[in-house]
């Protein structure tokens, strides 16, 4: 009877102990498929992701993407307006002598001296020729002769002046003759117009001659 009793108990523990195990089973075959079950979801959603990615780089200039399309425009070319001709001499012509009004007016000082004002009397402006004037007095050989440093050909405007200096007699010169009228011209194959000296009549026996400057001081300067 007791052995009866144990093979009655052992029976009942290995019934638990089977029943346990299948419940084991159980538990772990649905941890299984619970873990298994999200990387089965994501797969899909992954090669979504890829083919999205995947269209970006096949839009070209001419495709119909947005940064395509811009960079395929052409841009407005730079507007383009004439440059200014002012203060060049492209295009102006020389200065001649009938184109310019003359004042000569004898200086307080320095001595001796006398101011040279010529003025552009024209509607256009023409170019100086700064080395070339030629003064002369009416009944006498030769002309004055070239003083001061060399200048440059300028534009004169119309209305503006150009000066020189004018120096009639050196002192230790002796002698001389009394005038008061000079002869201007630009450059020496003009003929000279003739010009009453303010202030005049002046000894001269020494002429000499600036060339043109933009201040009347800078021409009595020697």
């Amino acid at each position: 009877m007791a052995y009866a009793a144990r093979s009655r108990r052992t029976t009942a523990v290995l019934a638990a102990l089977s029943l346990g195990l299948l419940a084991l089973t159980a538990c772990n075959g649905d941890s299984e498929k619970d873990t298994t079950a999200p990387g089965a979801q994501a797969s899909p959603s992954a090669s979504k992701d890829k083919g999205a990615g995947s269209s970006s780089p096949t839009a070209g200039p001419g495709g119909s993407g947005g940064g395509g399309k811009s960079s395929a425009s052409p841009s407005a070319p730079p507007s383009s307006e004439p440059g200014s001709d002012d203060d060049q001499d492209g295009g102006v012509g020389m200065c001649e002598t009938t184109d310019l009004s003359y004042n000569v007016t004898v200086a307080s000082r320095p001595v001796n001296h006398a101011l040279l004002t010529a003025a552009n009397k024209g509607s256009d402006p023409c170019l100086l020729a700064a080395n070339e004037l030629v003064l002369t007095i009416p009944g006498l050989d030769g002309a004055a002769v070239r003083m001061g440093p060399d200048g440059k050909d300028w534009i004169l405007k119309p209305g503006q002046k150009a000066y020189a200096g004018i120096l009639f007699s050196r002192a230790d010169t002796a002698g001389g003759k009394s005038v008061d009228k000079v002869e201007i011209a630009l450059t020496a194959s003009e003929s000279p117009t003739t010009v009453s000296i303010n202030g005049g009549p002046v000894t001269v026996n020494d002429m000499q001659v600036t060339t043109f400057f933009g201040t009347a001081e800078d021409a009595l300067t020697y």
